[in-house]
């Protein structure tokens, strides 16, 4: 009997090549050619087989030329061996690349499976060992590998969030949290939505780090879009995630051409990802915050790396002694810091000359008024903020010698004008005049020698005329215009557009600030912080400052233009009130700060000042906000519900703007409700609110169902007590709520 002939890996290889070819004409055969060659990747064969076969694998679970039925098939022959593979100590990296790139296509497939399949125990139990020991060697794992288990971790996170209904391109392939029927036995969706939350927080953390690992961030950024685009809930997070990394922190080390690649790899990729995102969803709320972000990159890149290349280059290649003769006439110039002024010398100067450090003709031919005014300053400033101490005192003093020269130097002689000399120092030609033909001087050049001739002076009045050129006098601004009140009004409106201006621009942070009573209220420059900033403008600004509220009309504009003060505070609140209504909805917790503060600068008057010299504004600016955004209310809205419930005090007035919402029986659950969370949640207001609700049982018959059902819980007898309705006793409504409101 003939034993079989045992072939080289080398002839193996060459087999498998074939069988590829084959599978690749005709993907039916994928789930055979895969079941022949799942034995080839176990323990007891040469690593280059072992490779090639997990290569094959990962290629056949994620190629899209299958249809998805075979592919099922396909993923469910694999799970056992992926297993074996991820779990085996020592494994070559190669293999456990490839495995792990494998298990990431297979666990969105093992999860439609079992979705449908509850009673296959057996391979929930597997891909659950293959997850936890992916996600074990994620940390020690050299990079290659741990890219590959960047990629399984975006895979699980997309197979356990909800989707948005624009998944997967691959053949109506969509799975996530909607696939999962209700009560299933083997998967909880909560608890696989919590584990996909921080697996994302994972694969986050090395941007939130500010990782220099270019290899890392570049998997995780490239992992981000799809996640972004199909996963609603995970958007916000990985946004607010780019936005704070910084790409160039790199840049602040030695630039070697190692750094310069990996900066600019993060870069890029970091850039790409951003526009990609922005063009894909432009009505997106934070896309102006990108188009930001993105400007900014670009301008730093260009900073960094456009300014490097713009240095002039070398002529040649370095000398050694050239070198250290220039290192050692550089560091003579760092130890003796020195300048030297010379000094004028006999003979009349200009102011300019006087001035004047350099001897380079260059340097003075230069007309220094060609450069915008704005220029010239933040050159000076940039100037003298370098020059050294000891060099700014030694030009000083140069100066000083020069003008006790010009002092002390007896005044010069202008040349007497003959028949011979022109005025302008021009020798008369001899009488065979011969033209010379060059350009004829224009204006500027006849002003420039005018101004270099010698002056005529008398000689008792030259020492003083170097005295006045040498002496600077007393310089005082003239005092400012009389502000009066009008334009102070206008000046102040315009001051408030202003203060306005930024919020658009301002970023919304997400994270919620250090909450109890020492944190700052304004602790960084972000929009809450700049609306703190406002509010305490409008409410605290002018406290004490103001007249009595019977002075103020809110129509009477007059008024306004004579008191700047009270024109100023107001025009912010009415800026702040416009702003809230808006959104109203998203804006509701600014008109709680704001009105929170106006209840405590109100509680402070009360204590401090009389009552005839106090201005009071908590009351009218919560009823005005109340009239603004009720109109618009649904009765699906909770905005009443919140804003009655946060703000620091309610009155009968306010509570009878709420009764008014019954008249309209669509809104009477939203008006009761509301009222029914006072009586519950806030027991100062209790009565109050009850008072309102049992006023609603008697005015509106449409309401006395709902109104009726809390009263017999909250007040038992009421009903009984009032049972003749509105025309027989029934108890009139408060006059409080009737009371006109103060403009303001």
């Amino acid at each position: 009997m003939s034993t079989p002939v045992k072939l080289s890996t080398a002839e193996q290889l060459k087999q498998l090549q074939q069988a590829r070819a084959v599978v690749l004409k005709d993907p039916n055969y994928w789930s055979s050619v895969v079941a022949g060659i799942l034995p080839i990747v176990g323990p007891n064969n040469d690593v280059e087989l072992r490779r090639w076969g997990a290569d094959f694998i990962a290629e056949a679970v994620a190629t899209p030329a299958v249809p998805v039925k075979i592919k099922e098939d396909v993923c469910m022959k694999t799970l056992g061996t992926l297993r074996m593979l991820v779990e085996e100590q020592g494994l070559d990296a190669v293999v456990l690349k490839s495995a792990i790139l494998a298990a990431a296509s297979v666990y969105p497939f093992v999860i439609r499976w079992i979705a449908g399949n509850a009673h296959d125990r057996d391979s929930w139990e597997s891909i659950q060992a293959i997850k936890s020991q992916i996600l074990r060697i994620w940390e020690g794992a050299p990079p290659p590998v741990r890219i590959c288990c960047i990629k399984f971790a975006q895979r699980v996170v997309l197979a356990q969030t909800a989707s948005n209904g624009m998944d997967s391109k691959q053949a109506g392939l969509d799975v996530s949290l909607s696939i999962i029927p209700p009560n299933h036995p083997l998967l909880d969706p909560r608890q696989l939505e919590a584990e996909a939350t921080g697996l994302l927080d994972r694969m986050l953390g090395i941007l939130q780090d500010n990782s220099s690992e270019a290899l890392l961030v570049d998997a995780t950024l490239n992992t981000l879009s799809v996640l972004v685009r199909t996963r609603p809930s995970t958007s916000a997070r990985i946004l607010n995630t780019i936005l704070n990394f910084n790409p160039l922190k790199l840049a602040n080390s030695p630039m070697t051409p190692k750094t310069k690649v990996l900066v600019r790899s993060m870069e890029k990729t970091t850039r790409m990802l951003l526009i990609h995102l922005s063009k894909r969803d432009p009505n997106n709320p934070m896309t102006p915050r990108i188009q930001q972000y993105i400007e900014r990159l670009t301008r730093s890149r260009s900073e960094i790396f456009d300014g490097a290349n713009k240095k002039r280059a070398m002529a040649g290649p370095p000398d050694g002694a050239q070198d250290a003769a220039k290192r050692q006439r550089m560091g003579d110039f760092q130890v003796v810091a020195r300048i030297i002024v010379p000094p004028l010398g006999p003979g009349t100067h200009s102011l300019g000359a006087l001035f004047t450090l350099t001897d380079n003709v260059a340097l003075q031919g230069f007309d220094a008024t060609t450069v915008p005014a704005a220029l010239a300053a933040r050159i000076c400033v940039t100037a003298l903020a370098t020059v050294p101490p000891e060099l700014l005192g030694q030009a000083v003093a140069g100066i000083r010698n020069r003008m006790v020269e010009l002092t002390a130097a007896p005044p010069v002689q202008p040349p007497p004008l003959t028949a011979e000399t022109s005025p302008l120092d021009v020798e008369d030609d001899d009488d065979e005049y011969e033209p010379d033909f060059y350009a004829a001087e224009d204006t500027e050049q006849i002003l420039n020698k005018l101004d270099n001739a010698p002056a005529e002076v008398p000689q008792a009045q030259a020492p003083e005329t170097v005295d006045a050129l040498a002496t600077l006098g007393t310089f005082r601004l003239p005092p400012p215009p009389v502000l009066d009140p009008g334009l102070a009004s206008r000046v102040s409106q315009v001051a408030v557009t202003r203060v306005f201006a930024p919020l658009p621009t301002l970023e919304d942070s997400s994270r919620k600030h250090k909450s109890g009573i020492n944190r700052l209220a304004a602790s960084s420059f972000d929009r809450d912080s700049w609306l703190t900033v406002i509010i305490r403008i409008a409410t605290r600004g002018t406290a004490g400052l103001e007249d009595d509220n019977a002075t103020l009309k809110e129509e009477d504009a007059s008024s306004l233009t004579h008191k700047s003060s009270l024109s100023l505070s107001n025009a912010i609140r009415e800026s702040l009130f416009r702003y809230v209504m808006e959104d109203f909805r998203r804006r509701i917790d600014v008109a709680v700060a704001w009105l929170c503060e106006e209840w405590y600068v109100d509680q402070l008057a009360r204590r401090t000042m009389s009552e005839s010299n106090r201005s009071l504004h908590y009351e009218r600016w919560a009823v005005k906000l109340l009239d603004g955004f009720l109109p618009y209310l649904t009765p699906q809205d909770k905005v009443l519900t919140r804003f009655l419930a946060e703000i620091p005090e309610l009155s009968r007035e306010l509570l009878g703007k709420v009764k008014d919402l019954c008249r309209d029986p669509a809104t009477v659950p939203l008006a009761v409700t509301s009222l029914l969370y006072l009586v519950m949640m806030r027991p100062p207001a209790r009565e109050l609110a009850l008072d309102t609700v049992g006023e609603i049982w008697v005015e509106y018959e449409d309401a006395r169902p709902i109104a009726g059902k809390y009263l017999a819980k909250w007040r038992p007898g009421f009903m009984e007590s009032h049972g003749s309705g509105p025309g027989g006793g029934a108890a009139a409504p408060a006059q409080g709520s009737a009371q006109p409101i103060a403009a303001s």
